[in-house]
């Protein structure tokens, strides 16, 4: 199996288009951004944190 930390984040180097909705902070659920894996991962300040699912539905991060 492929391992995410060992893959280049993919960057968006265009500007953001300002919409209707830019005030407001971005909501997503779980299950969009866990996906069929159950499982993220977020860089954050340079460092590579994962988010998943325990199989009681609980979300953990670690870092």
């Amino acid at each position: 199996m492929d391992n995410p930390l060992n893959k280049a984040p993919i960057l968006n180097d265009e500007p953001a288009v300002e919409s209707p909705m830019a005030s407001k902070p971005l909501s997503i659920t779980s299950e969009q951004l866990l996906r069929e894996h159950g499982v993220a991962f977020i860089i954050h300040q340079g460092e590579c944190y994962q988010l998943r699912q325990t199989k009681t539905g609980k979300l953990i991060l670690t870092k």
